[in-house]
C-alpha cells in the first residue's frame, strides 16, 4: 500500500500571555506580559498508508486536534514536517481540502435552517463538481445512508442520527481519499451508533477510503479500525494493532442490569459488583475469567431480566492503563 500520509518530528508549540495585573501592578508587567511556551505536540513521526483505518486516540488535551488542525492545514507546525497526498498541509491547503473530507460531531458544515439538499447543493458549488457527475453522486449517497425520508426536512428538525448521516454523505459529495472523522457517534443511542460505524465501514471497502478517526468511544475504534495510536501529553505511547490493544486492555466489561426482582447475589470468577440499588446493579466482568456470553446465560438462568446493557470500559481508563504500562513492543507494530 501505498503511503499517504507522514508526519516527521511534527511539533505545536503554543504562546499564551498571561493576565496583566490590575491598577495596582507593575507598569512593566502591563506593557511587556510574560509569555508562557506551552508543548501540545511533542514531535511525532508516523506514517499512513491508502486505506488503511487509524484510531487516533487519547484523553482530552492529549493533542488529537492540534494533530489533526495540522494535517489538514489550519495550523502551522512549530517545527518538523508532514505531508499528506503529497502535499504540506498548511502550504497548499485549499488544494488538499478538494481530496480530503472532515466530520466533526460537534461541529456542523450543514446549514440548520435548511434542507440537507441545499447545504449539498451549496458544497457541490464549492468543490465545483460538475452538474451531473454531482447529481449521480447525491443519489448514491442518499440511498447508501438511506437519506431519502429527511434530506428534504430543515436541519434542526432531524434528529442527531440523521443528521450525522447527512454530515458523513456531506463530506464524501467531492469522492476525499481521506476522511478526518472526530467524534462521529457522539450522543448516539446504541442503534444508530452501529448503524453509523456499519456505513463508514462500507465506505472503507467500497471506495477505499482512509480512516483517521478520534473518538472516546472504544467502541468506535473495536468496531472500524485495525490499528491505534495513542497520543498524551502531546506524544504517542502506542501504534499498533487494535487487536493488540484489546486484547492487553479491553479485558473489562460493564454490565448494567435492571431486574424483575430483588438482587440477591451472584458468583462468578472475575465478576464483581461495582453498583446496587433495588432491582438495578452494574456488574464488572473480567473477560479473561469468564466470558461475557457465560455471564449473561448464568444471569438470565437466574434472575427475570427486564433490561440489560453491556459497556467497554470508558477510553480515558484504557488510555491510563496504557499510560501506566506501555507495552514495550508497541511501537512500529
Amino acid at each position: 500500500m501505498s503511503i499517504i500520509i507522514t508526519a516527521e518530528q511534527l511539533t505545536k508549540t503554543f504562546t499564551l500571555t498571561q493576565k496583566t495585573p490590575g491598577l495596582g501592578g507593575s507598569l512593566r508587567a502591563l506593557f511587556r506580559p510574560a509569555r508562557q511556551e506551552v508543548p501540545a505536540v511533542k514531535g511525532i513521526t508516523f506514517s499512513v498508508a491508502a486505506g488503511e483505518r487509524l484510531a487516533f486516540i487519547g484523553p482530552n488535551g492529549a493533542g488529537k486536534s492540534t494533530t489533526i488542525k495540522m494535517l489538514t492545514g489550519i495550523l502551522h507546525p512549530t517545527s518538523g514536517t508532514a505531508q499528506v497526498l503529497g502535499k504540506v498541509p498548511w502550504r497548499e491547503r485549499g488544494k488538499l481540502a478538494y481530496e480530503i473530507g472532515t466530520v466533526f460531531g460537534q461541529k456542523s458544515q450543514l446549514w440548520y435552517h435548511l434542507p440537507a439538499a441545499d447545504s449539498f447543493d451549496l458544497l457541490a458549488h464549492i468543490y465545483e463538481l460538475e452538474p451531473r457527475a454531482y447529481r449521480e453522486r447525491r443519489r448514491e449517497l442518499v440511498a447508501l445512508f438511506g437519506l431519502g425520508p429527511y434530506v428534504d426536512t430543515p436541519v434542526r428538525k432531524l434528529s442527531l442520527g440523521e443528521r450525522m448521516r447527512c454530515e458523513i454523505a456531506a463530506s464524501l459529495l467531492h469522492r476525499p481519499r481521506i476522511l478526518f472523522l472526530d467524534e462521529p457517534t457522539i450522543g448516539l443511542d446504541v442503534v444508530v451508533k452501529q448503524r453509523i460505524r456499519d456505513l463508514i465501514l462500507d465506505l472503507n471497502r467500497r471506495e477505499g477510503v482512509t480512516i483517521f478517526l478520534t473518538s472516546h468511544d472504544a467502541g468506535d475504534v473495536e468496531v472500524l479500525c485495525r490499528r491505534a495510536m495513542v497520543i498524551n501529553h502531546g506524544a504517542v505511547i502506542y501504534d499498533g494493532a487494535v487487536n493488540a490493544l484489546k486484547h492487553t486492555y479491553l479485558r473489562t466489561k460493564t454490565v448494567s442490569l435492571k431486574l424483575g426482582e430483588p438482587w440477591a447475589g451472584f458468583d462468578a470468577p472475575g465478576v464483581r459488583v461495582l453498583k446496587q440499588r433495588g432491582y438495578g446493579v452494574k456488574l464488572e466482568v473480567d473477560t479473561d475469567a469468564t466470558g461475557i456470553d457465560a455471564v449473561m446465560a448464568a444471569l438470565l438462568s437466574r434472575y427475570s431480566v427486564l433490561d440489560v446493557n453491556v459497556d467497554n470500559p470508558p477510553m480515558e481508563t484504557i488510555i491510563a492503563r496504557i499510560y501506566d504500562r506501555p507495552p514495550a513492543s508497541a511501537a512500529g507494530e
